[in-house]
C-alpha cells in the first residue's frame, strides 16, 4: 500500500495554483524522503489562471471634466509552465539523502495599458501594471530512521531568484510609471523535520519547518524611463511550516492530508527611493496564508491507482496587492498513478476558485476582481532502482 500511494501527495504541489498565498505555485513537499530505496523523478506540467475584474473608474474631480467610468482589467495573470527534479538515495536502513530542484514561487501578472488620450485599453487606474518573479530552489536532505519508527531530516536550501515590477495608472498619482528591477541573486536557508511511521498501515506523520531565505538584490529604480536610484534591496522569501499525514482506513485504501501556514507577512520589497517616496511603505504587502489538503487515494490493481484531494485556503482581507490580485482559494485535484515494474507515471489535473478581491493603493480599492479560476495539469514520472 505504501509502494502504491506515496507519489499522489506530491502531485499536488506540481499542479497548485498560482497566487496561492502570496506568490507560491508549489508548496516544496518533501515526499520524496519516503520512497523506497534509491529513487529519480522528474515532474512538468502548466497552468493557465483567468484573473479579472472592473476599476472603480474616476470621478470628474480626478480626470475633468467627466470622469472616467468603471473599465474592465483584462485577464491579468497570464499562465505558466513549471519543471522539477529530484533524486534519493539510500545509503543504509537509516540513513538517506535527496536533492530536489523546483520552482516554488513565481509571478506573471500585467494589467491591460490604458490610453488617456484616446480613452482606450483596460483599466484606466492600474491599466500597464505589471510584476515579473522567476526563482528557482536547490534542496539538499538528510534523512534518518530510527529503529523506533521515528525520523529526523534536515538540510540546506538555495533560491535563486530576480524580479521586476512596473506601477502604472491613475491608481498611483506620481508614483505612475515606475519601475524596479531586482537582479539575479542567491539567498541561503535550511529545512528540518521529522516523521513518525506505522508500517503495517501505511501511516505516516511529518513535521517540517522550512526557514526563510534572505536575498541581496542589486536594484535599479526608474520613473518615467529616468534612473532615480541604484540600492540593494532585502527580500526574504517566508518560512512556512508543514504538518502532512497519511493512514491506511481499508484494504487498498488510503486517505491523506495536510496542513500547511506561510508567514507571507514577513514577505516585504522595499526599494529605497520608492519606499521614501511612498511614506515609507513598500511595494508589497501580504498576509499569512494557512492551506489544507485531504484526501482519498484507492489501489484498484497492481498497475492503476488513483487519488481525489481538496484544497481550502481561507479568505483574508480582501484589501490586496494589485501584485497578487486573489484572496483564498478552493480547489479539487483528481489524480492517476500507472505503475509498471520500477517505473511510476503519476498524473493529475487541478481546478480552483480563486476568492474575490479588490486590489487596492493608498489604501483604497481600485478594482474589483470576481469569478477566478485556474486549471492546471501535472506529469511525475519517477524510477526506482
Amino acid at each position: 500500500m505504501k509502494l502504491a500511494f506515496t507519489g499522489m501527495a506530491a502531485l499536488l504541489a506540481g499542479t497548485a495554483p498560482l497566487l496561492a498565498g502570496g506568490i507560491e505555485r508549489a508548496p516544496q513537499s518533501l515526499n520524496i524522503l519516503f520512497e523506497q530505496g534509491n529513487y529519480a523523478e522528474l515532474s512538468f506540467g502548466a497552468a493557465d489562471p483567468t484573473v479579472s475584474g472592473t476599476d472603480t473608474g474616476l470621478p470628474a474631480t480626478v480626470v475633468p471634466p467627466a470622469g472616467l467610468a468603471p473599465r474592465g482589467t483584462g485577464d491579468v495573470a497570464n499562465g505558466y509552465g513549471f519543471l522539477g527534479l529530484g533524486y534519493k538515495h539510500q545509503f543504509n536502513e537509516a540513513l538517506s539523502a535527496a536533492l530536489i530542484v523546483e520552482q516554488p514561487f513565481g509571478a506573471d501578472v500585467s494589467y491591460q495599458s490604458f490610453n488617456p488620450a484616446t480613452g482606450e485599453g483596460g483599466s484606466s487606474l492600474l491599466g500597464g501594471t505589471m510584476a515579473r518573479v522567476d526563482s528557482t530552489t536547490f534542496t539538499a536532505l538528510m534523512r534518518y530512521k530510527m529503529p523506533n519508527n521515528v525520523s529526523v531530516h534536515g538540510g540546506l536550501r538555495g533560491s535563486q531568484a530576480d524580479a521586476e515590477v512596473s506601477l502604472n495608472g491613475f491608481g498611483y498619482g506620481g508614483l505612475s510609471g515606475y519601475n524596479v528591477q531586482l537582479d539575479k541573486d542567491i539567498g541561503l536557508g535550511f529545512v528540518v523535520g521529522a516523521a513518525y511511521e506505522l508500517p503495517a498501515i501505511a501511516g505516516r506523520v511529518s513535521l517540517t519547518y522550512n526557514s526563510k531565505v534572505e536575498h541581496e538584490f542589486d536594484t535599479v529604480e526608474r520613473l518615467n524611463g529616468a534612473v532615480i536610484g541604484r540600492s540593494t534591496t532585502t527580500v526574504d522569501t517566508p518560512e512556512s511550516v508543514t504538518l502532512e499525514a497519511q493512514s491506511g482506513v481499508a484494504a487498498d485504501t488510503l486517505v491523506f492530508g495536510s496542513i500547511r501556514w506561510v508567514n507571507w507577512s514577513e514577505f516585504k520589497v522595499d526599494p529605497a527611493v520608492f519606499t521614501a517616496l511612498n511614506g515609507g511603505n513598500g511595494l508589497v504587502s501580504l498576509e499569512d496564508t494557512t492551506t489544507y489538503t485531504i484526501g482519498v487515494g484507492r489501489k484498484f490493481n497492481e498497475t492503476w491507482s488513483g487519488s481525489a484531494a481538496l484544497v481550502y485556503e481561507p479568505e483574508n482581507d480582501d484589501l490586496v496587492s494589485p501584485l497578487a490580485p486573489t484572496n483564498g482559494r478552493v480547489g479539487v485535484t483528481l489524480a492517476a498513478v500507472y505503475t509498471m515494474d520500477n517505473m511510476k507515471i503519476t498524473t493529475g489535473i487541478n481546478y480552483s476558485k480563486l476568492g474575490d478581491a479588490r486590489p487596492q493603493t493608498g489604501g483604497a480599492a481600485r478594482a474589483q476582481m470576481e469569478d477566478s479560476d485556474i486549471l492546471g495539469i501535472g506529469v511525475r514520472i519517477g524510477y526506482s532502482f
